[in-house]
């Protein structure tokens, strides 16, 4: 059975954790920030952490990454 590839633009998004968890980008953080208030905009700098329940599916995508 051929190696498992590694989803490439999954590999762009996500970073893992030292303890095994997986970091993400918030969404909404393109533009037409003018309609989000100073509090929206500053929480949505920081990383998020994946939800439990997509990360067996994420870490599946990234089987080859160390």
């Amino acid at each position: 059975m051929p190696k498992m590839k590694t989803h490439r633009a999954s590999a762009k998004r996500f970073k893992r954790t030292a303890n095994g968890g997986l970091k993400r980008h918030h969404a909404f953080t393109g533009h037409r920030f003018h309609g989000k208030t100073k509090k929206q905009r500053r929480h949505l700098r920081k990383a998020a952490m994946v939800s439990r329940s997509d990360i067996k599916r994420i870490k599946q995508m990234l089987a080859q990454m160390h």
